[in-house]
């Protein structure tokens, strides 16, 4: 399976690591980005947070981020992506 979605994290971010379980155990692929070994993405991660290094921020393919989103917000975008 590709991703579908990429992952901004760190970590130590628990909400990070809380979301991965939860895409993993319901089958959504994911590419995983840590933020504090990338500036680049660090960078991006500001840009959709008004400033700030909030993670889990989690990219769609259409282009569209979301900010510690639960699994059920991540399935109803991807859901919708595909309609």
């Amino acid at each position: 399976m590709t991703a579908q979605i990429t992952m901004y994290s760190t970590p130590w971010c628990g909400y990070c690591k809380r979301l991965k379980g939860q895409l993993e155990r319901a089958g959504i692929a994911y590419t995983e980005v840590d933020i504090e070994q990338r500036p680049e993405a660090a960078e991006y991660v500001m840009a959709v947070n008004n400033g700030n290094q909030t993670v889990p921020t989690v990219t769609f393919p259409d282009g569209s981020a979301m900010t510690n989103p639960s699994l059920a917000q991540v399935q109803a975008k991807l859901a919708a992506a595909a309609a």
